[in-house]
């Protein structure tokens, strides 16, 4: 199958629009510079930014990063924690965990750093034990998925690329999003997002914890406006500001009142190219 079927398998979900976000996402990525509580500034995607500032971060107990590596997400989080709450960054690969302990001991200054441990345990999995069932506070799954900026961007990749693999990705997307409904505490929050531009990725995944986790989970919609709303939250592209591509769903565990307000915005420095 020739890089051919890529393109018309995104050509089928986003018509004319196709053209002109093929480019987009094949243009420099532009990045904005995260300084909130940090010793320096880290270089990450806006859409990331905005996906880390949706996860309702509680006052106490644990918060878990459920795919944290490369760690620009994990940063976000961890420079927003207040009260006396710790967060848990797991990552099971131990090359991409190395690399997610080099940025945190970079970027967070040691009164962030030591609120952080690092992990390494399948987290599709870790819902098994029981005695893990209901722990965290908040969660953000940044889960694994197409990454089509990076396929497109590569040759080898692109010429393997088969419609089959969203929908190989989605099962293991599922199985990490319903250990982490698991492992949620009630009356918390969680956030699901991905780079994909598949629903098959993204609302379909979403919409599987609707319906299995129906009487224990209500839909709590991502609080910024950026990109476009989906049938379940929210996709940023990049044909539309430089930002993304991300899908962002934001879901509550029901067994205490309902969030109210939105957390407060960090503070930002301006985009910066990728070259600079």
């Amino acid at each position: 199958m020739s890089g051919g079927a890529f393109d018309a398998y995104y050509a089928h979900i986003y018509g004319a629009r196709w053209e002109k976000l093929r480019q987009a996402l094949l243009d420099p990525v532009s990045l904005t510079a995260y300084a909130h509580n940090l010793k320096e500034a880290y270089h990450l995607d806006y859409a990331s930014v905005l996906a880390s500032q949706a996860v309702r971060l509680p006052d106490s107990g644990v918060i878990l990063d459920a795919c944290a590596a490369p760690g620009g997400k994990t940063l976000v989080l961890a420079s927003r924690m207040h009260g006396d709450a710790t967060l848990l960054a797991n990552e099971i690969s131990s090359e991409r965990r190395r690399r997610l302990v080099n940025v945190l001991d970079r970027y967070a200054p040691p009164h962030v750093r030591n609120r952080i441990a690092v992990t390494g345990f399948d987290a599709a999995a870790a819902a098994a034990r029981r005695s893990e069932r209901e722990r965290f506070g908040a969660i953000l799954l940044d889960a694994p998925c197409s990454a089509e900026r990076h396929v497109l961007r590569n040759p080898a990749l692109l010429e393997r690329w088969t419609p089959a693999r969203p929908r190989f990705l989605s099962r293991r997307q599922w199985a990490l999003l319903s250990s982490a409904f698991l492992l949620l505490r009630r009356g918390a929050g969680l956030v699901y997002a991905t780079c994909a531009m598949s629903a098959v990725e993204n609302d379909e995944v979403a919409e599987r914890l609707l319906v299995k986790y129906q009487d224990d989970v209500s839909l709590d919609a991502p609080d910024f406006s950026e990109g476009q709303r989906t049938k379940y939250g929210r996709i940023l592209l990049p044909d539309e500001g430089g930002a993304g591509p991300l899908y962002v769903a934001r879901f509550w565990k029901r067994g205490a009142p309902s969030p109210h307000g939105a957390p407060q915005p960090p503070h930002f420095l301006g985009p910066i190219p990728l070259e600079a």
